[in-house]
């Protein structure tokens, strides 16, 4: 039997295939690099050379050369059978300089005033796009963003729990710090700064109740009522009703094959103090936000000292080559507020996210944070730091990625059936797929049909805050074992016969 792979996920660090320095050294020295700035923590394992190679799609002899040279000059160690670590005790020579604390530059405090808007000011004017709660069918085709709840490794996660239940003490049962358990945080930044690139410390991590409410703190700190807020067009429907709760104006901004249209978007409102982009994976339509795009989105938010929240939604699943580092990464002014979650790639009950903020504004967002809700709560923060640092987070993602591979594989596969009706097309990320309706469908009617066959399906103009001539559903497949596919197609096929497509 093959081992399984273990170690940090490295996808984080840039490569240049044409670039003059040898692939083999500009990974050495990025390596380095992690592991000087605390990016990778002392004692933390590496993947083996085979993975690495795999995630990078490089030679493993490349990488190879890399390790071989790090563990001459001191900065890794390995034991056999053991696999290969960060050594605890940094070479003497690296010691004598002086290191910045971290990479992120500092900026002016003047930029960084909070907003002077206070909880009795917030109008909650939900949305009717919500989706229903009272019968969430996490496992029914085909769900939108459910993870493989059945494939969770349950009996590992029951053992921490209970593990950590015993060894609270007395200390640890009383309040926390609003910007959430230390060692859950340092964790977090060191998980993003391999897989995803992101610049930052763990003093820059708040932990919060899922990626909703770090929409909701955000927008409590840095705008006022009233101020606009660019909107990806179509965009995730949740991060449109956290945003106006908190009482801000929408901008929609269109999509194109690179992302959101930033010229457009500076063209329809320059002085928007806010955008909200899902750059990896553009939620619903699902392309990467190109370089050129990123740049330019960067330099409006510095000129027009505006901010920008990246939701990293579901990078950890890509099928396809390799994602783009987080925009986060590239931000050289301190205007990116990134957030991430664990309901995709753990469970959605879990209710924990994060966020990553710049150095300015870490006192005001813990502020928020304690009048928000004081803390998230301890045990499952202890339960999810161990679950990082041992190996299982990185270990359950790659059984997740190859599941979710396979699953896509066979809902494309049995689409086949719908080529009158519905086409469906392969997805290189994420965790749905696009059914494209002929022109002139009435999506949200057809998703309603489907409910009746006992398909769940989320028609794309709900997703839309402009009238588009776009028609699709998003089908979720991540939940869904194969079989369940096949019945879900199946049923799809009886619904569509009833409809008279086109009118």
């Amino acid at each position: 039997m093959p081992k399984r792979a273990t170690g940090t996920i490295m996808t984080g660090i840039g490569l240049d295939r044409d670039h003059s320095i040898p692939l083999h050294r500009q990974l050495y020295e990025g390596l380095r690099e992690a592991i000087l700035t605390r990016r990778l923590m002392p004692g933390a394992r590496l993947p083996s050379t085979r993975t690495l190679a795999i995630e990078l799609g490089i030679s493993r002899y490349t990488v190879m050369d890399a390790f071989r040279q790090l563990l001459v000059e001191g900065y890794l160690e390995g034991k056999v059978g053991a696999g290969t670590h960060v050594t605890r005790t940094l070479p003497e020579d690296v010691l004598r300089p002086s290191l910045p604390a971290t990479s992120v530059p500092s900026y002016p405090r003047e930029q960084r005033l909070p907003s002077q808007r206070s909880a009795a000011q917030m109008v909650l004017d939900w949305p009717t796009m919500l989706p229903r709660f009272d019968e969430p069918h996490h496992s029914r085709a085909f769900q939108v963003g459910s993870p493989a709840l059945e494939a969770f490794p349950g009996d590992l996660w029951g053992q921490l729990v209970a593990r950590y239940g015993r060894q609270m003490s007395a200390a640890m049962r009383g309040y926390l710090h609003p910007a959430g358990y230390m060692p859950l945080r340092q964790a977090i930044a060191a998980y993003l700064a391999t897989a995803r690139g992101v610049h930052c410390t763990a003093e820059q991590v708040i932990v919060v109740n899922g990626s909703q409410q770090g929409i909701t703190l955000t927008a409590q700190v840095l705008l006022n009522p009233g101020e606009a807020v660019w909107m990806e067009d179509p965009g995730y429907f949740g991060a449109k009703g956290a945003l106006l709760g908190a009482g801000v104006r929408l901008v929609p901004v269109p999509i194109d094959a690179e992302g959101l249209d930033v010229e457009t978007g500076k063209a329809r409102c320059p002085e928007a103090r806010l955008a909200f982009v899902t750059p990896a994976h553009q939620c619903p339509l699902g392309m990467t936000m190109s370089l050129q795009r990123r740049l330019a989105l960067l330099e409006w938010a510095q000129e027009a000292g505006a901010w920008i929240i990246e939701d990293d939604y579901d990078s950890e699943y890509r099928y396809v080559g390799r994602p783009l580092a987080a925009l986060q990464g590239l931000d050289t002014a301190g205007r990116v507020i990134y957030a991430g979650t664990f309901s995709k790639v753990l469970f959605p009950a879990l209710r924990l996210g994060y966020l990553v903020v710049p150095h300015d504004v870490i006192d005001a967002f813990i502020a928020a944070r304690l009048f928000a809700d004081m803390h998230a709560a301890l045990l499952e923060q202890a339960v999810v730091a161990e679950f990082i640092t041992a190996g299982h987070f990185a270990r359950h993602i790659r059984r997740m990625r190859l599941l979710y591979a396979e699953r896509q594989a066979a809902l494309i596969e049995a689409a086949q059936q719908l080529p009158d009706w519905l086409a469906v097309r392969p997805a290189e990320a994420g965790m749905h797929v696009l059914g494209w309706l002929p022109a002139g469908s009435d999506d949200q009617a057809i998703a309603q049909l489907a409910a009746q066959h006992g398909v769940t399906t989320l028609p794309l103009s709900r997703c839309c805050m402009e009238p588009s001539a776009q028609r699709a559903l998003l089908l979720g497949y991540t939940a869904v074992p194969i079989p369940a596919i096949q019945a879900g197609v199946d049923r799809l096929v009886t619904a569509f016969s009833r409809v008279q497509m086109g009118h």
